[in-house]
């Protein structure tokens, strides 16, 4: 006979601290910036920055003895090394999700030291480690609960970092926009949960996946929309269409780092959680997200790849308009292998991951060029980027590079291979027809990103008006000096990218393994 004291010891868990250290340890530098921003004299508030990127490094150093993928915490047994139902669990994909995560907030860091200088520093690098260790928690995170608090905490302050310039109308309405359209995603995620508990009894994914085939047939339907309503929550974060009318004004409005931040850590985000829910929690319902799935990845790929192709070169941020479409497009690749899992098991998760890493390092990549073209142009117009190779030679190879990889046209030899493994994917599933759409968008993407590629490296645009002096653009162009850290981004995406062109199995490796 079981005493209490007995019952009250196997309630008792020991917490796997170094499996859950990367996340507390952003957590922790997030609360230490904001305490040392009250003390700190205006003089030395460019120190918080470098303490974020320490904190960023250093979670990422704790990664590596987490490499084999076998730490689970938070159990609902004593057992933490069995496969019973866990919160968090650092597992290969967990693992490879946070290093995304990390790497993406550390060169959004870097993106960022330059420009906090017209921002709050204080609560920027607050708000930027705050969301990242949301990030960072979603995709160890194996319970409904979990994920959802995740989610919001990645989410909330990305809200304040949208609109954090002060004064700027445009700010302001992107983060408006973007804060009521992702309540209601989240509302409606909420509901769907709610609904999936009142059926299943657990918030646990793996239970989830055991007792949704045990649903009594009365609480059937309720259990199917409660696995809808839970998607469209996750499908909003992917800007997946017809969830994506966020998107465009979003990043025109925000600070250029917290667009690539959004474009690549957001996603993430959004894409590690879908990918948890429908693959571990409702393979039950494969039969219904999987054709679901794919109309949307279809439906996705068009509605930004088209969009992009309407961008005016002479209107103002249509740069940062047009990787926004982008952006959207290439959610609808990352959704394909997800659909296909659906038809041919967990597997194709690989592909998506492998082209998510691929996707990370040339869109921050791009968004540092165009965060240091606005230095000297402000409105970060297409047109801008006319002779780029004139005045910035190394910069303007490095956006051709970066556009190529998007592209999936060599030397960016990662994007095509990584564009082969989606495209492989659906082919193996028996999704054929979107194949062909996926193949029908890739060439629509050749022409905007070829058509950039080669106004980087034509002659000069039209001269500055009348009624500037003469020499003023060129002037510009010319003594304004990027700042290091802007230079060390685009160094080093330009690297990682070249490394990766150059041996794309280290990326494309992890297709071919079930990551769970």
């Amino acid at each position: 006979m079981t005493t209490a004291a007995e019952s009250a010891t196997s309630l008792v868990q020991s917490i796997d601290w170094p499996a859950i250290a990367p996340p507390v340890i952003v957590a922790a530098v997030a609360l230490a910036v904001l305490v040392a921003d009250l003390f700190l004299p205006e003089e030395r508030k460019p120190l918080l920055g470098w303490a974020t990127i320490a904190g960023l490094v250093a979670a990422l150093a704790f990664l590596v003895p987490l490499r084999d993928g076998h730490h689970s915490t938070f159990c609902l047994t004593t057992d933490t090394t069995s496969t019973g139902a866990c919160s968090y669990t650092a597992d290969h994909f967990a693992l490879i999700i946070q290093v995304l995560v990390l790497g993406g907030a550390l060169l959004t860091a870097l993106l960022s030291l330059g420009d906090t200088r017209r921002l709050p520093a204080g609560e920027f690098w607050f708000l930027l480690l705050s969301s990242t260790a949301g990030a960072a928690l979603l995709p160890a995170a194996r319970d409904l609960a979990t994920l959802v608090v995740a989610l919001e905490v990645a989410s909330l302050p990305a809200f304040a970092l949208v609109g954090i310039k002060r004064g700027d109308r445009r700010s302001s309405e992107a983060a408006l926009k973007f804060f009521l359209s992702s309540v209601v995603a989240t509302a409606v995620m909420l509901l769907g949960v709610s609904f999936v508990y009142a059926t299943t009894g657990t918030l646990h994914l793996t239970e989830l996946a055991t007792r949704l085939d045990e649903v009594p047939g009365q609480f059937d339907t309720l259990a199917k929309a409660g696995v809808a309503l839970t998607l469209v929550g996750f499908a909003f974060k992917t800007a997946a269409a017809p969830f994506h009318f966020w998107v465009p004004d979003t990043y025109v409005g925000a600070p250029l780092p917290v667009a690539a931040y959004l474009s690549v850590v957001g996603k993430a985000v959004g894409f590690s959680g879908l990918i948890l829910v429908t693959v571990i929690g409702f393979p039950s319902y494969a039969d219904i997200w999987g054709p679901a799935l794919a109309v949307v990845a279809a439906l996705t790929m068009t509605v930004g790849n088209v969009a992009a192709l309407r961008q005016t070169a002479t209107r103002a941020r249509s740069a940062v308009r047009l990787l926004a479409w982008s952006s959207v497009a290439q959610a609808g690749y990352l959704l394909v292998p997800i659909a296909s899992a659906a038809y041919s098991g967990d597997v194709q998760i690989g592909s998506t991951v492998a082209y998510a890493l691929m996707y990370a390092v040339v869109n921050l990549g791009a968004f540092a060029v165009a965060a240091l073209v606005s230095r000297t142009s402000p409105d970060n117009r297409l047109s801008d980027y006319r002779g780029l190779y004139a005045t910035r030679p190394l910069a303007a190879l490095a956006m051709g590079f970066f556009l190529l990889c998007l592209a999936g046209l060599p030397p960016g030899v990662i994007g095509l291979f990584a564009k082969v493994t989606v495209f492989s994917a659906a082919v193996d599933a028996g999704l054929g027809w979107l194949a062909v759409v996926m193949a029908v968008n890739v060439v629509i993407a050749l022409y905007y990103y070829l058509q950039w590629t080669a106004d980087l490296f034509r002659g000069p645009g039209e001269p500055v008006p009348a009624a500037a002096p003469a020499g003023t653009a060129q002037a510009l162009r010319v003594t304004s000096a990027a700042p290091v850290s802007l230079t060390a981004a685009i160094a080093l995406t330009a690297a990682v990218g070249i490394v990766l062109s150059g041996a794309p199995q280290l990326v494309l490796r992890f297709a071919a393994v079930n990551l769970f």
